[in-house]
């Protein structure tokens, strides 16, 4: 050891020190309302509350049909001509003729593709479609089924429907184009679906205050919510309700046409309160409102459908609806000054007006959660759900203490009786100590929830860090006391070989479960490895400095120098 530089005053020491005083603060231990309080989370294990299992509504299917039937039965419901006749269907592109007179606007309209409409010879109209086979399938689908269809790219054509279908029924519609689905037909979604359902689902979690709430995915149809300290019908109303979320525009009557899903809804900001004045009078009324971001995508799709059904030059003829699983949440009209720019350029920054005093505020916030969760692309049903109440969860707390205390009294003695000194004892349990102290401060650092299979992953840090602290402690006293400086750091080399591979093998054992596992595996193998991580860079190389220091001075042997 170098004499010149007590061992408090080493850099790994005054390091090792340093995070542990930050962790204390992070933890922010405190005692009021006769209360022991911190920072940490607890998971439902510990906290009690409520646990969903949602299953995810959909279907893939590979799929095929005759492009020219789905021309002909499509059009002719549109346009309601049964006599479509179909003059030629390429890769990308059909020609058909109908007897109706319509014209490019009209057909455009319809969304199968950009047009060229001619008067054909023989009377009628003669129209061509920039399309393919896979989007007049994956159109047909959406028309019949009313609801969103996403083909899946692929050696065969593949669709994902995002609905709630049988093969049954998929079999039924295509069998009117000439078209048939092609086994494998599978209930459920794509993992992307499953995964854009996840995140808008944490979304919507977030924005209602629920920090951190684990949400896991399983397979690719199922997700497991964990709500620690809510009862079961918020749970329910909070994870399970939000719903598929749409904008229709208003075309004629009682029809609506699809704009856009909330998919493209990008921000939403607060509330907001807007004072404005009453038309004729002088006086100006509050009137409540919320703000919302569309991206480039939503707001190109705002503007066409606006310009294409004649919103921005009667707006008050073309509502603009929002739909929540198909039920209407908010409609109105365009104001007319945003229907003016949107014509020349599309508007990605919008407000929807909800009315005035406690009604408007309250409807405001309802539509700021519907609009912040964005759409679910697909709806979710509930099939498993339970509770776990706070008495036992406090229970568990209990518990868990104890049998913390115990393992470390375990350690205490087994340590003692094979050491029997209180200058190897008190540094090893201290540094173990110290180490659960890190790592409960890194959770509450990044929000992470404490539960049942995390407070094992804790202990069994506990373990093997004591089993290294024994390594180092066995290896520098080979020789029954403390060897020349020289000596103990080649001693260390060889210790910290030794431990540097049993951690490496420890992570590389959990990394699997950080990949592949969910829940408690997933939870126990991040506790495990970031516990062996704080252990071997810092606890570690701070305990061989603290017991080089402490016993240097007690050693009365003498050893020879080792290579």
């Amino acid at each position: 050891m170098n004499e010149e530089e007590p061992f408090y005053k080493n850099p790994r020491v005054i390091l090792f020190l340093a995070v542990i005083l930050g962790s204390i603060a992070v933890i922010m231990p405190a005692y009021s309302d006769g209360k022991f309080q911190t920072n940490l989370k607890y998971g439902l294990d510990l906290e009690g509350g409520s646990w969903l299992q949602l299953q995810l509504q959909g279907a893939v299917a590979q799929v095929d049909a005759d492009p020219g039937k789905i021309i002909q039965v499509e059009f002719g419901r549109l346009l309601n001509d049964p006599s479509i006749r179909i003059d030629e269907v390429a890769d990308e592109s059909a020609t058909f003729t109908t007897t109706k007179d319509i014209d490019k606007k009209t057909i455009d309209a319809y969304g199968f593709g950009l047009s060229n409409v001619t008067k054909a010879a023989d009377g009628g109209t003669r129209i061509t479609l920039q399309t393919n086979k896979i989007f007049l399938i994956k159109k047909y689908l959406e028309n019949s089924l009313k609801a969103e269809v996403v083909p899946i790219k692929g050696r065969f054509i593949t669709v994902e429907i995002r609905k709630a279908v049988t093969q049954v029924e998929i079999e039924n519609l295509l069998q009117q184009v000439g078209g048939k689905v092609i086994p494998p037909f599978r209930q459920g979604v794509s993992a992307e679906t499953r995964d854009l359902t996840k995140k808008i689902l944490e979304d919507k979690l977030n924005t209602a205050g629920f920090k951190e709430i684990p949400i896991r995915t399983v397979g690719e149809s199922y997700i497991l919510v964990d709500l620690a300290g809510m009862d079961m019908t918020t749970a329910r109303d909070l994870a399970a309700k939000p719903g598929k979320f749409e904008i229709k525009i208003q075309v004629q009557g009682n029809e609506t046409a699809h704009v856009l899903y909330g998919t493209e809804i990008r921000k939403v900001d607060p509330i907001q309160k807007e004072s404005i004045r009453v038309a004729g009078t002088t006086y100006k009324v509050d009137k409540w409102g919320v703000p919302f971001e569309l991206s480039d995508e939503g707001a190109n799709a705002l503007r066409d459908a606006a310009i294409r059904y004649g919103a921005v030059t009667n707006p008050e003829a073309h509502y603009l609806s929002m739909y929540l699983d198909e039920k209407l949440v908010f409609d109105a009209a365009l104001d007319r000054e945003l229907a003016k720019n949107i014509k020349s350029v599309p508007v990605k920054t919008l407000v929807a007006s909800t009315g005035q005093g406690e009604e408007g505020q309250r409807k405001a916030r309802e539509l700021q959660v519907h609009l912040s969760a964005g759409a679910l692309p697909v709806n979710v049903e509930v099939i498993g759900s339970g509770q776990v109440s706070a008495d036992l969860g406090a229970k568990f707390k209990e518990q868990i203490v104890i049998a913390g205390i115990i393992a470390l009294i375990t350690v205490a003695l087994v340590v003692y009786l094979r050491y029997r000194q209180p200058n190897i004892i008190i540094p090893m349990l201290a540094t173990s100590f110290s180490e659960v102290l890190i790592i409960l401060g890194f959770t509450a650092l990044v929000g992470f929830q404490l539960d049942l299979p995390t407070i094992t992953g804790i202990i069994a840090v506990i373990g093997t860090g004591v089993d290294h602290l024994i390594i180092i402690t066995d290896e520098v006293l080979a020789g029954g006391a403390m060897p020349p400086d020289k000596v103990y750091k080649s001693r260390l080399t060889k210790a910290f070989s030794i431990i540097m591979a049993a951690a490496a093998t420890v992570v590389i054992a959990m990394s699997p479960l950080l990949i592949m596992g969910f829940g408690a595996l997933k939870g126990f193998a991040v506790i495990t490895i970031i516990g062996v991580l704080i252990g071997v860079g810092i606890a570690r190389p701070a305990y061989a400095v603290v017991i080089q220091g402490l016993l240097v001075e007690t050693s009365d042997k003498k050893f020879v120098d080792e290579d």
